[in-house]
């Protein structure tokens, strides 16, 4: 497993799509947490296994909620999560982030 560092505004699109999972559904924020902490898992587990997107980075889509993990992978080193992306909305907004 390679270790994950994440972008400075991951933290902030994890709470922002928390809190508004969770108005719509008590525990549903937290159903979405869990799903992103066993996407990360498996991204570090198999880093190499997800589609490219460009030259650099990689998109993992989770499977119950519209969201993808975009990350890139540092020198074989490093798993490095350049955004937490709903998946109809502002395509391509973490680009400057990279």
């Amino acid at each position: 497993m390679l270790p994950v560092s994440f972008h400075p505004e991951v933290k902030r699109e994890i709470k922002e799509s928390f809190d508004w999972y969770q108005k719509q559904s008590l525990g549903l924020g937290h159903e979405f947490t869990q799903e992103l902490k066993e996407a990360i898992d498996s991204v570090s587990s198999l880093p190499s296994a997800w589609t490219k997107m460009g030259q650099t980075h990689r998109r993992f889509v989770l499977s119950r909620f519209p969201y993808s993990i975009i990350y890139k992978i540092i020198e074989n080193r490093e798993i490095s999560v350049v955004a937490i992306m709903h998946n109809h909305r502002k395509p391509g907004y973490w680009h400057e982030r990279a």
